[in-house]
């Protein structure tokens, strides 16, 4: 189904097909925590890991009236400013893998791959990717710490701060007329013909395997937060920002895997611009959005969900709601500073994404009386991004 771009303004709407559960076992062969533990066991073994850090912004959310906010900050992830670092990369990980092992006929360890053990056979690989910058950035990492070759695409609103950032990461960058959308068909078309592999985080009829490696990276973010928690309240309630949907529905499932007997409420936020999730949540259905405006988040840009994000939040999510830019660039610059006695954190355009649905939805007396949103409200927010263009950040910070 397709649904053209009416300027709708921002909306919500409540998932009926919800099912209050534990995570179902049908939902493995889309991710398991098979898939998790050994993307963590993988990707904490990397040089320059770290985990992130959760911090409390208490006067935040006394402000808006609700208990507390843990804010995941995503800003200083392997140095390359967002949470995407955990998922391209040991995509390409895993593709070399499994080509190496092809290629020698037995099998290898993956640590092998990692330790540049087979450097002369991986450097004849390339991996591709369509991207609006952070992804890309991450498959360019992976390509160069892994000794593949890696080409980018990038639609024609890429920021030029960030294709200079994969360039530095050895990536040839291709820049293609149109949306992002635009950018993967080319992508796909390209990689088709030159037999490349696509390493994208958009998992669609016949393209699977490697979205479910880099969701599974992603979930690395979400097992440190259930760490960290281990002693303290869960979160009431976790807002996710959703382009195709991957992160979001990473963030669901490991989240409803291991608190799935506390109800917690998932919100799916999207730009109005780009509202392909609450389109398909309507639908009953997947459904694409043709883009004809680009939304200053620039990460969340995207007119097709992502097969497998599909499988997981039709089913989990609770709410999928819609925001507009215009509070943006003024909750950046909150975040910049912090609130009263609240820690200033580096958010980018994306990071702010769920503060600004969790404003929207508190200020709905509907809307947050049916989330239960209140003083006892304890809520999750992820800073999925920091300064990934320094040049617009500043500008913004700065405005």
């Amino acid at each position: 189904m397709n649904t053209k771009n009416t300027y709708n303004n921002p909306e919500f709407f409540f998932n009926c097909k919800k099912i209050n559960q534990p995570y179902p076992d049908s939902l493995n062969k889309t991710l398991s925590k098979k898939d998790t533990d050994e993307a963590l066991i993988e990707i904490t073994s990397w040089h320059g890991y770290q985990p992130t850090p959760l911090i409390s912004m208490q006067n935040l959310a006394a402000d808006i009236g609700i208990k507390d906010i843990y804010y995941k900050d995503e800003s200083t992830r392997f140095g390359l400013g967002s949470f995407k670092a955990l998922g391209g990369a040991y995509g390409v990980l895993r593709y070399l893998h499994a080509k190496i092992q092809d290629q020698m006929k037995s099998k290898i360890d993956i640590k092998d791959i990692r330790q540049g053990k087979y450097l002369d056979l991986t450097k004849n690989y390339v991996v591709v990717t369509a991207t609006d910058g952070n992804h890309g950035r991450s498959v360019a990492y992976g390509a160069k710490l892994f000794g593949c070759k890696c080409q980018i695409y990038i639609h024609s609103e890429v920021s030029v701060g960030r294709k200079k950032a994969m360039e530095k990461l050895d990536a040839k960058v291709i820049r293609v007329n149109g949306n992002y959308d635009d950018s993967l068909r080319v992508c796909i078309e390209e990689a088709q013909e030159n037999n490349w592999q696509i390493i994208s985080d958009t998992s669609y009829d016949g393209y699977t395997e490697y979205p479910r490696y880099i969701m599974a990276g992603y979930t690395v973010l979400a097992q440190e937060i259930i760490d960290e928690l281990k002693d303290k309240p869960a979160p009431t309630h976790v807002f996710l920002q959703a382009g195709v949907g991957g992160f979001a529905a990473a963030m669901c499932m490991l989240f409803w895997d291991v608190f799935g007997d506390q109800n917690i409420q998932f919100i799916i936020v999207e730009p109005n611009l780009a509202p392909c999730l609450i389109q398909s949540a309507k639908a009953g259905e997947i459904t694409t959005f043709n883009i004809e405006e680009e939304t200053i988040m620039t990460g969340l840009s995207c007119g097709e969900p992502s097969l497998l994000a599909w499988d997981i939040l039709k089913m989990g999510a609770d709410l999928f709601m819609t925001i507009n830019d215009d509070k943006v660039p003024e909750l950046m610059r909150l975040m910049s500073k912090g609130v009263g006695k609240d820690l200033g954190v580096e958010a980018g355009e994306c990071s702010v994404s769920g503060l600004a649905a969790l404003i929207k939805a508190k200020n709905n007396k509907k809307i947050a009386q049916r989330l239960n949103l209140n003083t006892e409200t304890r809520v999750l927010l992820f800073g999925t991004e920091g300064a990934t263009d320094p040049g617009i950040y500043e500008k913004i910070i700065n405005a």
